[in-house]
């Protein structure tokens, strides 16, 4: 029995695949019809990728790190300090403050008396004298005395360096020391140190352990300078050497500095009015 193919549609009916006439067609989205300023803003569009998810995640992670070193910056401070620590740079700062109102008072008591004219001749040679001692000890040219410390470093092994000692005379200088010798060497400006085998030039002038050095000032602020955590009496103990600090009432310092004449500089004429 022969297949019979199915009749198509007729002339006026419309083909499976065609739309019909009476259905609205579906508009294409098309480019040309959105405005410029949407296009712009849909190309500005983030778009989640992987490289904006690990760019992010490196922000987060620099911006925690900042605000985490800054913190530590501002508890690297006083913040640290025990309340004894705290109480005592307190006092060193008040008792520097007294020191310093005194001498301005003593200052200004000379110079009202200079400038009244009642016996302005022995005024004016009394400051130049007290103007000279201060320079001597100053210079290292003149013996001193008065309070202070005595600080004993014992050395059975040369652990000790000039550095070490340099260490220890500069927290001397903060502490308000004016005048300061190292076993039988006067210290000045211009004191300087190096190494050499079983002990320390000090200047040129060999000196061995044990070290004593003896410093004129405030005992109670040089003394706790000395001993401030992580400062030069534990610095001292961490090079296997031991140092103690005395303090006393009176302080002989009797080692002269011999000055020696400028090469080079020359004083200034002072000009006359």
């Amino acid at each position: 029995m022969a297949a019979t193919t199915p009749p198509g549609p007729g002339p006026d009916e419309p083909r499976p695949d065609e739309p019909r006439q009476d259905e609205p067609r579906q508009k294409q989205p098309s480019v040309e019809g959105i405005p410029a300023w949407q296009r712009l803003l849909r190309m500005s569009r983030p778009r989640a990728t992987r490289a904006n998810a690990f760019a992010a995640l490196l922000a987060i992670g620099l911006g925690f790190a900042i605000a985490t070193q800054v913190q530590q910056t501002n508890n690297s401070g006083l913040d640290q300090l025990r309340e004894d620590e705290l109480v005592r740079i307190l006092d060193d700062v008040s008792q520097e403050q007294d020191r310093l109102t005194t001498d301005t008072r003593a200052l200004e008591i000379t110079r009202d008396r200079l400038l009244s004219g009642a016996d302005t001749s022995a005024e004016a040679l009394k400051a130049a004298q007290e103007r000279a001692d201060t320079l001597g000890i100053l210079t290292g040219t003149s013996p001193a005395k008065g309070p202070g410390i005595v600080i004993t470093i014992t050395d059975p092994d040369n652990k000790v360096t000039g550095a070490r000692l340099l260490d220890a005379l500069q927290e001397l200088r903060d502490a308000g020391a004016e005048a300061v010798q190292i076993n039988d060497v006067r210290v000045v400006a211009d004191t300087w140190f190096d190494d050499v085998d079983g002990g320390i030039e000090v200047s040129g002038r060999r000196i061995s352990a044990p070290y004593t050095i003896r410093a004129i000032g405030d005992s109670a602020t040089m003394a706790s300078a000395m001993d401030i955590p992580g400062g030069v009496t534990e610095s001292i103990r961490r090079d296997g050497a031991n140092s103690t600090t005395r303090q006393s009432e009176t302080v002989e310092i009797t080692a002269l500095h011999s000055v020696e004449e400028a090469r080079y500089a020359r004083p200034v004429p002072a000009r006359s009015n």
